[in-house]
């Protein structure tokens, strides 16, 4: 029993802990200020809440302070990180991508996204903007390209302390030019 107990904690520790005020990241949602700590009674049981608003669209979103790791709260990206989220989106995409069916990158698409790594949503970004290059996205693919195109944004402006018109020049000079 003592083993176990160890283990939580250690688990526990390697857990990033908030603040009121604090700003951090909700995969597929995006950067969110948390506002408040509040304790409530689930299926009669106390548990603490991270209660975060999200800066894009306001959203509000209760985040059980036990379940960050699970649901994969994180801190934004360091300054330091940013040159490789760039290289991420400077490297080749993967081969193959263009003769998958549209429906297929979709779903892998989504994926990266719901991992909440800016460096998997900087590959989906990367992957959508060449392909829009050479044909037409479908209507989910330029709704995930939109969507990349807003989590990076955001996060990028966030951890650079700079507009987020100055971060999408940077990222839009990075691709050939779009007709």
């Amino acid at each position: 029993m003592t083993e176990k107990k160890a283990k939580e904690q250690t688990a526990k520790s390697n857990v990033p802990k908030f603040k009121v005020g604090d700003l951090a990241v909700y995969p597929a949602h995006g950067v969110g200020r948390i506002e408040a700590i509040e304790s409530r009674v689930v299926n009669g049981e106390k548990h603490d809440f991270y209660i975060m608003k999200i800066l894009e669209n306001q959203m509000v979103i209760m985040i059980p302070t036990w379940n960050v790791a699970s649901v994969g709260l994180r801190d934004i990206i360091d300054e330091e990180e940013i040159p490789k989220v760039y290289e991420v989106m400077k490297s080749e995409r993967e081969a193959g991508t263009e003769s998958q069916t549209w429906n297929r990158r979709y779903r892998e698409y989504m994926d990266k996204i719901k991992t909440g790594s800016l460096f998997d949503v900087a590959e989906v970004y990367r992957d959508l903007a060449l392909l829009k290059l050479t044909k037409d996205l479908s209507f989910g693919e330029r709704k995930l390209y939109d969507t990349a195109q807003i989590l990076l944004v955001k996060e990028l402006s966030t951890a650079k302390n700079t507009s987020e018109e100055t971060i999408i020049s940077e990222i839009e000079s990075l691709f050939p030019a779009q007709n």
